[in-house]
């Protein structure tokens, strides 16, 4: 089963269908070939693991034995990350041209911000629940590398895939795809996770600036999906449903609303003792006003994007790595309503977490299942099936 949409645009084709006929680039094929397939969006996986331990972490209910799974599940986290970097890092070594192709692919190049999402989820996580195991000091020593690495490579995605969009994808009309969101996404992530950090640092000018810049990231993530988001639902009503594998991208969506929801909620939580009194009091206030409205405008979506994955269930929908996009987002949503639920004390938003949450968990096993499947028995790191081969063999 094929990983990633077939590049769409015909402008960079030439060039990378000249590529594999260098002696350098066939040598590259032959060495490592499970390798060549391993694109960005295999960063999915770690995303998704390491919100499951997170978000665990954030509910407020006392579950017996919950605190215990996550850390277990924030290891994995970190196992996968170390496997998944390796793993690109070889993929770059041994198939530079692969990796160009897929850096060329509009499909494919807005993945590229998983990988800040990663290091950020994974580092939050280390903070928050790894702490348990670790000791804070080395807890914090690794959120703070993972915070500055994600958070630089977030920024720089954010940049560079719009960029090539624009002078070298040139997506078609109507081809709008949730998957766009995500390197704008990444810096929301890093707006919330720099809000753990705002508190070791010390009172004054370097924990005020911290703040204000997660405030910052927060805007120009927000401001940037609003962009974005009209297209993808302009490209539904004009175009109909997306293909059945793609269509759990649209859970995508509920990233940036779930993750901003959770980002003005901990950073309200961290702006006492960063800003001046008034400030402080207006960020907590901030924090309902909008993540209530927003958190409404999340569930009038997934319950929009849940009906779509049941028509394309009965469609035929095969698994396909699109399925982690089930877990990270809705497991922001599950982050950002505990963080509404701890400012309101309203229990209905406490049981609406733990049910989100609930569904989190189902997903990852599910996801994490099939995709260990799918790589033991080769399906996942095969090369992508053409179109038109498909279709020659059903003749």
């Amino acid at each position: 089963m094929a990983i990633f949409p077939q590049p769409r645009t015909a402008e960079p084709l030439p060039v990378i269908a000249r590529l594999p006929h260098r002696a350098g680039v066939q040598e590259g094929a032959r060495r490592l070939p499970l390798l060549r397939h391993i694109g960005p969006n295999w960063y999915a996986s770690v995303m998704g693991t390491a919100i499951v331990a997170s978000a665990g972490a954030a509910l407020p209910v006392d579950v017996p034995g919950l605190r215990g799974a996550c850390t277990v599940v924030w290891a994995l986290s970190a196992v996968l990350l170390a496997a998944v970097l390796a793993a690109r890092a070889g993929h770059w070594i041994h198939h530079r041209d692969q990796a160009r192709a897929h850096l060329l692919d509009p499909a494919v190049a807005p993945f590229y911000g998983c990988l800040a999402m990663a290091l950020l989820a994974v580092g939050g996580a280390t903070l928050t629940v790894g702490a348990d195991v670790i000791g804070v000091r080395a807890a914090l020593a690794v959120d703070v590398v993972l915070f500055v690495v994600g958070t630089a490579v977030g920024l720089v995605a954010a940049v560079v895939v719009p960029y090539l969009m624009v002078v070298r994808h040139r997506p078609a009309p109507g081809t709008a795809s949730p998957v766009w969101l995500l390197p704008l996404v990444a810096p929301m992530v890093s707006a919330s996770q720099g809000a753990l950090l705002v508190p070791h640092l010390a009172a004054g000018q370097g924990r005020e600036a911290l703040l204000l810049a997660c405030y910052a990231m927060f805007g120009l993530s927000l401001l940037a999906t609003l962009v974005v988001l009209p297209l993808v639902f302009a490209r539904l009503v004009h175009h109909g449903p997306l293909p059945p594998a793609l269509t759990p991208t649209l859970f995508l969506v509920l990233g940036p609303l779930g993750q901003s929801t959770t980002a003005v909620n901990q950073l309200a939580d961290a702006a006492p003792g960063a800003v001046a009194g008034p400030y402080a009091s207006a960020f907590g206030a901030f924090a309902v006003l909008y993540g209530v409205p927003v958190m409404g405008f999340a569930l009038l979506w997934l319950a929009l994007a849940g009906a779509m994955v049941l028509r394309a269930t009965r469609d035929g929908m095969g698994f396909a790595m699109t399925w982690w996009a089930f877990t990270f987002p809705v497991g922001t949503c599950v982050t950002g309503v505990a963080g509404l639920a701890r400012h309101t004390g309203l229990d209905a938003l406490t049981w609406l977490a733990v049910a989100l949450y609930v569904f989190l968990v189902v997903a990852w096993a599910v996801a994490g299942a099939r995709t260990v499947g799918g790589v033991v028995s080769g399906a996942l790191t095969a090369a992508p099936v053409p179109p038109g081969a498909a279709t020659a063999r059903t003749r």
